[in-house]
């Protein structure tokens, strides 16, 4: 049987919603000097450091995009590592960000290291959120909501100029 892909949004699209998100994170933490932007690893990385460059560009806060790295697919057996020292991250806001939000396994493992790290707050952003949730994750920034099939895939490609853009399988 062959899978079908559909295009959901295009690159401008997809740079519309970064850039929505970023004004939000800007009204919501205006009064900030520093945002952290805690991306996990692969797109959602990719999506911090974007969110990251359109939020300095927009206001004056200085937004420093880190990486979240652990292994998604069996989270409960890799420790969850930053690509900075934790100290760096203490008493400022921190957004975790990833490409998709469906069931908050991947967010809730990716939270847990900032239950040890006194932090002024923790918020979460996504560019699609899928809506089937086993672990309580809510999203404060959305740039899409996406109701889907539970078999059906959701890909955010936002490394390749060529091709990016969220797609469904």
């Amino acid at each position: 049987m062959e899978t079908s892909t559909n295009q959901i949004l295009s690159q401008t699209q997809v740079l519309q919603k970064i850039r929505r998100i970023a004004f939000e994170i800007y009204e919501n933490n205006f009064e900030e000097g520093e945002i952290i932007i805690a991306g996990v690893r692969g797109q959602g990385y990719v999506f911090a450091q974007m969110l990251a460059q359109t939020l300095q560009e927009i206001s004056g806060i200085k937004s420093n995009p880190v990486l979240i790295d652990f292994d998604k697919n069996v989270p409960y057996e890799t420790p969850v590592e930053f690509d900075c020292d934790e100290r760096f991250l203490e008493n400022k806001v921190i957004i975790v960000v990833d490409d998709v939000l469906n069931t908050g396994r991947t967010f809730a493992y990716s939270l847990a290291p900032f239950l040890s790290i006194p932090v002024k707050r923790i918020q979460v952003a996504v560019i699609v959120d899928r809506n089937y949730r086993r672990f309580p994750i809510l999203a404060d920034y959305v740039g899409y909501a996406l109701s889907t099939t539970i078999s059906e895939h959701v890909s955010v490609i936002l490394d390749d100029e060529e091709n990016s853009g969220v797609f469904l399988q």
